[in-house]
């Protein structure tokens, strides 16, 4: 769930927010009344639907830009096969 929606007031459901995200799917940038669409797909009303979107567009440039810190994890034993040099590694990675 974007965490900006909820400072602004409204609240959403993990199940709302699944449907929100198939609904990003279904109804591209091109769709002709996208975001009534979106929004009846969810049960919110258009102006709740662009804010949430605009957080997940907000948090998503947060985490790719690295503004969001890595969790402090307790070290994981290495007979798991993990380091603390490893979780560092990690940090580096892109999903594309």
């Amino acid at each position: 769930m974007a965490s900006s929606s909820m400072a602004r007031g409204s609240s959403w459901t993990a199940k709302q927010n699944k449907q929100f995200e198939e609904a990003l799917v279904m109804y591209e940038k091109d769709t002709t009344h996208r975001w009534h669409n979106i929004a009846r797909a969810c049960g919110k009303t258009v102006d709740e639907v662009r804010r949430h979107y605009e957080a997940l567009e907000k948090d998503i440039n947060n985490i790719e830009t690295d503004r969001v810190p890595i969790p402090n994890y307790t070290p994981i034993s290495t007979t798991r096969g993990y380091t603390n040099d490893h979780r560092l590694m990690m940090k580096n990675l892109k999903l594309k």
